[in-house]
């Protein structure tokens, strides 16, 4: 696997000890849209503190470039596992994506 690549947007999050490599394309952006809901309203949410752990897991979900070889409840608990701190630089990052685009 490779490390992410900031200019084409990418993040990256250790999870189960594994670095993996979140890329907000735009298939990615709208499988996340499908199952959250409009995503202005989520970057609402998470600027107010109140972006749900299940919202946030379904984002990385939807943005993992090269999906790990678990299931996606393993995933959930892995992030879960690693604490929402370690989750929140790549939050950061994919959020500007969707703002900002490229």
């Amino acid at each position: 696997m490779t490390a992410a690549n900031p200019v084409r947007g990418e993040a990256a999050i250790r999870v189960a000890g594994a670095m993996l490599v979140l890329r907000p394309s735009f298939a990615a952006l709208v499988a996340a849209e499908q199952e959250l809901g409009p995503l202005f309203a989520l970057v609402e949410r998470a600027a107010a503190g109140r972006l749900a752990l299940g919202e946030l897991v379904a984002l990385l979900w939807h943005c993992l470039r090269d999906p790990p070889a678990m299931e996606r409840a393993a995933f959930a608990e892995a992030v879960t596992a690693g604490g929402i701190a370690n989750a929140t630089p790549a939050l950061k990052i994919l959020i500007g994506q969707i703002l900002g685009g490229r």
